[in-house]
């Protein structure tokens, strides 16, 4: 599929999705947003793509925030509308994707772009990265799982501050936060989020799988992760990566998980 706003590449079962916008620091518009939950699709029904890696274009930026100009005249019920169909298509949907999504945060993430990462699976950051949720700046709030997402990672008296004023930090204090895992220059960015990408193609996918949907079933309202867990736990017994990983454990050889 081709696309105007993105570039979607795969190799070696990795897929790198980069939002390519560099005159607008990649800002995300309606375009983006929907060729981005496309890219995604793609790459989720796609049986070799084992990983999914999401960056931005050049060096300045991973996205810097949601493109005003599309918005600035909305009333009340279309404002709604945005942040509903924005959450449904894309945020909400990448954080419930069952294959991994690493976000390779190469410079600026702010408002919807900070956003973004935050729905990915887990964060790395360039040296040079900033992130903030700057909306109150603008009279309004975070519309993309900003408020949620953020205190559950950081914590809700940073999430707070961070929104409050509406300031940004560096990949440093990121890190120490807990909001991304790894910091590293911009040159090997990429190349580490591949590296671990790689580590990760090599288990079981039916099993990962299962553990992001009982990860995630702890941040859901009205979930029991503990039963989500028990259910995914026992389900695994049942499938051909389990009879494959245990019994290569046995005969001390590394299993060829078959993805079923």
């Amino acid at each position: 599929m081709s696309y105007r706003n993105i570039l979607s590449k795969g190799s070696n079962g990795i897929n790198i999705i980069t939002i390519n916008r560099p005159n607008k620091l990649n800002a995300l518009n309606k375009d983006t947003i929907e060729e981005l939950h496309d890219a995604f699709t793609e790459a989720e029904d796609n049986d070799e793509v084992k990983v999914i890696i999401v960056t931005g274009s050049g060096d300045k930026a991973f996205v810097a925030g949601a493109d005003i100009s599309e918005f600035a005249h909305f009333s009340v019920e279309e404002g709604k509308r945005l942040a509903a169909k924005g959450q449904d298509i894309l945020f909400d949907f990448v954080e419930n994707l069952s294959k991994p999504v690493i976000a390779a945060v190469n410079g600026f993430a702010l408002g919807g772009g900070l956003e973004l990462a935050m729905a990915c699976h887990f964060r790395l950051a360039s040296d040079n990265a900033k992130m903030g949720l700057p909306e109150v700046s603008l009279g309004v709030i975070p519309g993309y799982g900003g408020t949620q997402r953020l205190p559950n990672l950081a914590g809700k008296g940073r999430a707070m501050e961070m929104i409050m004023t509406a300031g940004m930090i560096d990949a440093i204090t990121a890190l120490s936060y807990g909001l991304v895992n790894h910091v590293t220059t911009q040159e090997e960015l990429l190349p580490l989020c591949e590296k671990i990408a790689s580590k990760i193609s090599r288990n079981s996918t039916v099993a990962i799988s299962a553990a992001i949907e009982a990860i995630n079933a702890n941040y859901i309202d009205g979930k029991n992760g503990f039963k989500v867990e028990i259910e995914a736990f026992g389900n695994c017994f049942g499938t051909e990566d389990f009879a494959e990983g245990t019994k290569a454990f046995l005969q001390k050889r590394k299993a060829d998980f078959p993805g079923k």
